[in-house]
C-alpha cells in the first residue's frame, strides 16, 4: 500500500508540475547560450511546490489508507464517544471546526494530525495508545495534536518543505552545469548538459544539497514540537501533558509504526544519536518535559 501511494503521488506530481509549466510557456532550461536562470528557477519551484502541496492535499486520504485509520462517525463504546466528545471540546477551545477523529492499530503509543488546512484535518489515535494512557494523559495527547492543527503546521512544513525543494533542485543543477562545462573539451561538440554526465551529477548535487535541506525541515519540526506541547499544556492541563511525555519516554524502545510525513506529525518519534540528532523530527523527550516544567514554573 506505501508503495501504491508514493507512486500514486509522484505520477500526480508529474503530470500537474508538467501541465503548469506548459500553462507557463516554460521551456527547456539549457540551451547552447548556457542556463536560461529564469526558466530554472520557475521549473524548479513548480516542481518544489507542486510536489509539497500534493502530499499536503492527499495527506488525509494517504494517512487513513497507510495506517489504517477507522474514522469514527457514529461512536460505538463508550471510550469511542469519549474520544470524540474530548477531541470536539478541544477543537473549539481552540477555535477550529471540528477535524475527523479516528483510530488505528497500532500497539504503539502515538497519535497524529494532518489535513491541508486547520479546518478539513483529521485526528487519530492508536489503538495501544488508548489501552494505556490514563484519560487525562490521552487528553493531553490530543491537545497537542489539535494544537499542530490550530498552528497550521501542516500548511507550513509543506511552504518550508517547497522552499527547499526549489533551492536543492535550483542550485543542484546550476553546480551540475558548471562542472559539466568544466569538463567539457574544446572539440566536444555538444553543449554543456546535454549529455548523461550532467544528469548523473544533477542527482549527486541533489542528494548533498537535500542533506542539508533536511537539517533544516528538522529544525523546524523540532521547534513545532515545542509549540505543541504546550498548546497540549493549555488546553488540557501541564500535568496531563507531562505524565503523557512521560509515558512515552518509558516506551522509547518500541518500533516506530508510522512513515514519512505521518512520522514528523505524531506525537512520539524515535530519536536519532549525535550527529544524526540534526536529522530528528521530534527534540528528545527529556527535554520537552523539562520545556513544560520550566513553563509551569
Amino acid at each position: 500500500m506505501r508503495i501504491l501511494l508514493f507512486l500514486a503521488t509522484n505520477l500526480a506530481v508529474i503530470l500537474v508540475a508538467s501541465l503548469v509549466l506548459n500553462l507557463l510557456g516554460v521551456g527547456s532550461y539549457v540551451s547552447s547560450a548556457g542556463l536560461n536562470m529564469t526558466s530554472l528557477l520557475i521549473f524548479c519551484a513548480v516542481f518544489g511546490f507542486v510536489g509539497s502541496f500534493i502530499s499536503l492535499f492527499m495527506s488525509k486520504w494517504m494517512a487513513k489508507r497507510s495506517t489504517g485509520t477507522q474514522i469514527i462517525t457514529e461512536p460505538r463504546t463508550a471510550e469511542e464517544k469519549w474520544l470524540v466528545d474530548t477531541v470536539a471540546e478541544l477543537s473549539q477551545q481552540a477555535g477550529i471546526k471540528m477535524p475527523e477523529v479516528g483510530i488505528f492499530p497500532s500497539h504503539q503509543s502515538n497519535a497524529f494530525a494532518t489535513g491541508w488546512n486547520k479546518n478539513d484535518a483529521l485526528v487519530a489515535v492508536s489503538s495501544g495508545l488508548l489501552e494505556r494512557f490514563r484519560p487525562e494523559e490521552a487528553r493531553a495527547v490530543m491537545a497537542h495534536e489539535i494544537g499542530h492543527v490550530a498552528n497550521g503546521d501542516m500548511v507550513t512544513l509543506a511552504l518550508i518543505q517547497g522552499v527547499v525543494n526549489t533551492f536543492v533542485m535550483f542550485f543542484a543543477r546550476i553546480a551540475a552545469y558548471a562542472v559539466d562545462s568544466f569538463l567539457k573539451n574544446d572539440e566536444d561538440d555538444s553543449a554543456a548538459g546535454e549529455g548523461i554526465g550532467y544528469y548523473i551529477t544533477v542527482f549527486v548535487f541533489e542528494m548533498l544539497f537535500g542533506i542539508i535541506a533536511s537539517m533544516i525541515v528538522a529544525w523546524f519540526s523540532r521547534r513545532r514540537e515545542y509549540r505543541a506541547d504546550e498548546a497540549g499544556a493549555m488546553f488540557a492541563s501541564t500535568p496531563g501533558m507531562i505524565g503523557a511525555l512521560q509515558r512515552l519516554k518509558a516506551e522509547q524502545g518500541m518500533p516506530d509504526e508510522l512513515q514519512g510525513q505521518l512520522q514528523a506529525f505524531g506525537i512520539s518519534s524515535h530519536i536519532k544519536q549525535g550527529f544524526m540528532e540534526l536529522f530528528s523530527s521530534h527534540p528528545p523527550l527529556d527535554d520537552r518535559i523539562a520545556a513544560l516544567q520550566n513553563r509551569a514554573q
